[in-house]
């Protein structure tokens, strides 16, 4: 670590922070809070050099006879606590992807199963929202499909808050339940999908789009919303036409807000586009952690009548099914993260 260069991009950020107008910056929020980061290395790195130098004086005291107990028991104490606060220094260092303190916004879709998979499609939602309410990261409904049987045919919505993408990217795949589903009078049990999608929520400034490169189309909403959402033509269908990509939105009664959230998916989809494009040369074991972007990539298993979520990326598996719904998920989130780590040292 160059502790010197450390020194220099705090000074050069702090710099930034203490001009009146940096409130107003977008980048505000991220470089404040990679000050935070940097002043923590920083005090780290000058913990463990006083540390160490204390165990060196207490290891020379160990054999003197009217020091050798507190000698020994200070050794013990800094054996103990500098390994956990160079192991702290080390995480901090690890190089990290800007992205992850970008809200995540996730898009389920029930897949194989039919009305099974849409209810295991809005178990998931609620899994997400629980897990959200845990961490007390923001939640935001951004558009939902229903069906009769009370499931989602498809559900988007957007966490935000403190590294809320970099806790959830790895949950983008193709999770699968297995279960006796309520309507079944045999009791066998059926096998059922839903996908997930989790993006990066894309800024104007990370991702240009034209204005001729893109077809908005105005229509009436139809389906739920309440009365007033069928009166006026607010729904809003947006394609981006090199790419085809399609996105509409009506759960809003204003045109406006129904627009401005179809250009958020739609930049988030079309950056994520980019970012595969980009990342096509990354090593296999990474492509097994994050996904090829192929969406019919197996990532997890809920297996209820054997009490069990295997993670087939990273062959882990717990009990209590029921926490994991209940949005119980940090241990899963923490090993992909430790698996993440390893294929970068």
């Amino acid at each position: 670590m160059d502790l010197e260069k450390t020194k220099e991009e705090l000074a050069t950020i702090e710099d930034f922070l203490a001009r009146p107008d940096s409130y107003s910056n977008p980048s505000f929020a991220a470089k404040a809070k990679r000050a935070s980061t940097l002043r923590e290395i920083i005090e780290l790195d000058a913990k463990i050099k006083a540390d160490e130098k204390s165990l060196a004086e207490a290891e020379a005291l160990v054999d003197d006879p009217d020091l050798s107990e507190i000698a020994k028991a200070d050794v013990e104490t800094l054996k103990v606590a500098i390994p956990e606060l160079k192991a702290r220094l080390e995480e901090l260092l690890i190089p990290r992807d800007p992205e992850d303190d970008k809200p995540a916004i996730f898009e389920i879709r029930a897949g194989a199963g039919g009305d099974e998979a849409s209810l295991f499609a809005s178990e998931l939602y609620r899994l997400y929202l629980k897990y959200a309410e845990r961490h007390e990261l923001k939640f935001e409904l951004m558009s939902q499909n229903e069906n009769e049987a009370g499931g989602m045919k498809e559900v988007i919505f957007k966490i935000s808050g403190d590294n809320a993408y970099g806790r959830l990217k790895f949950e983008g795949g193709v999770h699968r339940v297995q279960r006796v589903p309520v309507t079944e009078s045999q009791g066998r049990i059926h096998t059922s999908t839903a996908t997930v999608a989790v993006l990066p929520e894309a800024a104007e400034e990370d991702l240009e789009i034209k204005p001729e490169d893109l077809r908005i189309d105005i229509y009436r909403s139809g389906g739920h919303g309440g009365q007033g959402v069928n009166t006026t033509d607010s729904a809003v269908r947006i394609t981006h036409i090199p790419t085809g990509i399609v996105v509409a939105m009506q759960d809003e009664r204003s045109q406006q807000q129904n627009r401005v959230k179809a250009m958020n998916i739609l930049r988030s989809r079309l950056l994520e586009r980019k970012k595969e494009e980009e990342t096509k040369n990354a090593s296999e074991a990474r492509k097994s952690l994050i996904g090829t972007g192929d969406r019919s990539e197996k990532i997890r298993t809920y297996n209820f009548p054997r009490d069990r979520v295997t993670d087939h990326r990273i062959h882990y598996s717990r009990s209590n099914i029921n926490a994991v719904m209940d949005g119980d998920i940090d241990d899963i989130i923490s090993e992909l993260i430790k698996h993440e780590r390893s294929l970068s040292n």
